[in-house]
């Protein structure tokens, strides 16, 4: 039996996925998350877990980290971003940093059923409407050499560049990865290595690569 975690901190759009995963699998099983907290303490706590829809902005998420993280410490899960953002460079950085599909919030039913059958069957989904000028948008070099650095993080030392990019000092980060602070300044070590960054501030820099605007939350005059 397949288990979906459906991630977003919409109520009505949650339940609007979890419709079309019971018709689009009818044996599969749901959980749900309303920040990106909320979806890392579910994969620490379960290993039943197939495929996350992941909203782009929910809380705790900055554009392609809550996707990076993932895949960085749950690499077998197969991630699908869902949001409001019809962008095709944004959906091409979505895939080119290991998104198994891409589901905008305008989907319909029909179209969210057929996202979910798709990336349960291992297979790669995109909406009809985006699939061509996602296909023609080219790959940034920039983008790829980072996903690929990334990549390279063990799960623990994504989690201390997380945290580093959230400004916590390495006795704070020692306390909340409960290790010990020599053990945090091993990982900055090779963090800053794998990363080719010179200091902390460099690391959170290259985090931050990640972070894409919420087209939704943009005011007009």
């Amino acid at each position: 039996m397949p288990t979906l975690l459906i991630a977003d901190d919409h109520p009505l759009f949650r339940a609007a996925l979890r419709g079309a995963a019971a018709e689009a699998a009818p044996d599969v099983a749901t959980v749900e998350a309303e920040t990106l907290g909320g979806v890392l303490a579910l994969l620490e706590s379960r290993d039943d877990i197939d495929l996350v829809l992941l909203d782009l902005h929910m809380p705790g998420n900055h554009g392609l980290a809550g996707l990076a993280a993932i895949r960085a410490q749950y690499p077998a899960v197969a991630v699908v971003l869902v949001s409001a953002n019809e962008d095709p460079r944004t959906v091409r950085r979505a895939l080119d940093h290991g998104a198994a599909g891409y589901i905008p919030k305008s989907a319909g039913l029909d179209e969210l059923r057929e996202a979910i059958r798709t990336v349960l069957a291992c297979e790669q989904w995109l909406p009809p409407a985006l699939r061509g000028a996602v296909t023609r948008t080219q790959s940034s070099p920039a983008d790829a050499d980072l996903a690929a650095r990334l990549a390279s993080l063990t799960p623990q030392q994504f989690r201390v560049l997380t945290l580093v990019a959230e400004g916590l000092l390495n006795k704070q980060i020692a306390d909340t990865l409960d290790i010990q602070e020599r053990t945090v300044k091993a990982h900055l070590s090779v963090i800053f290595e794998k990363l080719g960054a010179r200091n902390r501030t460099q690391a959170s820099v290259i985090l931050r690569e990640l972070e894409i605007g919420d087209p939704s939350r943009i005011s007009t005059p």
